[in-house]
This record gives C-alpha cells, structure tokens and sequence, in this order.
C-alpha cells in the first residue's frame, strides 16, 4: 500500500531553501533522500519502524446508495538501509510487510466470513497478508538526475505532502485474453503524510513523528465473490508512526500472535523477492486448494 507513494510524488511543488546548522539540505539530493527515508522509516540501519492505520470500506455501485460494509485495521512493519550507486550518490532500500484485516462493523471482530449484501451469500473472508513489500533503491534524484524537489508544503512548523497512484495493470486472477475481454485490475491510492517540520529537517533526529492518511478505491476484492458486477469498494483511514511495534491496539497485536507471527519484524534488508499483493495472495490460496471453484452457470429457461 505505501511502498510508491512519497518517491512518485514528482509534481511538488518547489520549495526554498531550508538548510542551516544541523538541517537537512533540500537543495539537495542527498538532503532530499534522507527526509524522504525519515518520512519513510528511519535514519539508522535496521531500525523496525511499525505504522498503523484503521477506518472503514465501503461499496458502490450505480443507482444505489452506498453500503457500509465493515472495518478495516491495518499496520505495515519497516526498515531502511543505505546504498550508494556507482557515483557514490546517498540513497536508502524499504523493506516491508504489512496486512490489513477486514473486521465487523458492529462488533469490531476481525470477520472469518461476511454476508455480502450484494448477492445474499455468505462468504469467507480473506485478510490481506502481503510479505513483502518492498522499494528502493532511492536516491532524492529526478529523471534528469538533479536533485528533485521536496514534494510537501510547510506553514507555521508543519509540513504535509499529498499522492495519488492510479495503478492499471493486468489482474494476475485473468486468463490470457484479458486484451479483448477485459481482466485489469484498476485502482487508486491516495496518501496524505504530515508532521512537524522542526524534527522531519532536524540532522539529530532519525525517526520523527509521521501521521498519515490512506484512501483506496479499487475494483470489488476477490473474497466478495462479486463475479465480474458493476462496482468499486472505497476505503478511508488514518493512522501514524508509531514510537515502537508494542504501541498497537492490544486487538491487532494479539491477532498478529495468533496468526501472522513473522509481523513482528520487517523482512530482512537483502530480501530480494517480488512484491506480494491482495490478489498475487489469493492466486497462491486458491492454487494451494486445488484451484477456483468453476462459475455457476445460469439459464434463463
């Protein structure tokens, strides 16, 4: 989910000069890089930072009115590392994984299944487990390799920086033919992160305080079982850095216990795997089963 968000932000707008004594200089791209990876994570090597956010999904479809669907809790445990490229330019590797959990809206229970009251069906529910999620290497450049711009405004000792990622890109759940018939998935994730601007330029410190905000807009999640009909499921959250992986609600954290262990610590710093995601997740469950349950075919007589 935010492993693309801060480094895409080409847009931003151009700020002036910030530096002074024990200031990072975001004129340039080494000043750039290492506020990025504080926003990010932290300045040390290996330093697990969690970040947690909770709010709500909710359906659309057109001529209805929008349903209340349930809740949603999510963290994603990080670290940084630092690399150089072959000019010796600072730059920093993410190494992440992060789930989020689907729960009732009344009770606040993480749900196992979930009436869908779109078609009346009782389903199973399928948490997103996404180990990794990783990015990098950055380096504070642009395209044009000069420093780019800090993409975040700053008033009255606060600064706050806005992303939006439109992703449309083959559904890895589609057959071969998804050129002529369709079969992409399609969404957008749009971030706002915020904080204070006196620790995020401070040199002396390596992990400030980040809030953020996180919306989805996405095609129907594949556990719906909406099969193909008219729609979106949107989310709105919020959430921050937290001071350390122990500062989460006690529901997630004994949820993590229970059943996703390895959650506790980032993935290692040399992990080199490719990115998991909610649906490349759900290919590998529904394959470990034996495969899709085939459609129902219906007749109209």
């Amino acid at each position: 989910m935010f492993k693309k968000t801060l480094m895409a932000a080409a847009f931003a707008l151009a700020l002036p000069s910030l530096a002074s004594a024990g200031q990072h200089d975001l004129d340039t791209a080494e000043g750039v890089a290492k506020v990025m990876r504080k926003i990010q994570c932290s300045l040390n090597d290996g330093e697990a930072v969690t970040y947690w956010w909770k709010g709500r999904a909710f359906g659309r479809r057109m001529g209805m009115s929008d349903k209340y669907l349930f809740d949603v809790e999510g963290m994603n445990v990080r670290h940084c590392g630092t690399v150089r490229d072959e000019d010796g330019n600072y730059g920093y590797v993410l190494r992440t994984r992060e789930i989020l959990l689907y729960k009732d809206k009344r009770t606040g229970e993480v749900l196992k299944t979930w009436e869908n009251p779109y078609t009346g069906e009782e389903v199973e529910v399928v948490h997103v487990d996404n180990d990794p999620v990783n990015s990098g290497p950055s380096f504070g450049m642009g395209r044009d390799g000069k420093a780019m711009k800090f993409p975040a405004e700053m008033l009255n000792g606060r600064w706050w920086m806005t992303s939006a990622v439109p992703l449309y890109y083959t559904n890895v759940l589609s057959g071969d033919y998804q050129k002529y018939i369709g079969g992409q998935y399609r969404a957008t994730e749009m971030f706002n992160f915020m904080g204070d601007t006196e620790s995020l330029l401070d040199e002396d410190v390596a992990k400030p305080n980040v809030q953020i905000g996180w919306v989805r807009h996405s095609d129907w999640l594949p556990w719906m079982e909406m099969a193909g009909r008219d729609g979106i499921i949107y989310m709105h959250t919020a959430g921050l850095k937290l001071k350390s992986w122990d500062d989460m609600p006690d529901g997630i954290k004994k949820e993590i216990a229970a059943n996703y262990p390895k959650y506790t610590n980032p993935p290692p710093l040399d992990d080199d795997r490719e990115n998991e995601t909610s649906w490349t997740f759900y290919k590998k469950l529904m394959e470990s089963r034996g495969g899709p349950e085939p459609l129902k075919r219906e007749f109209p007589f």
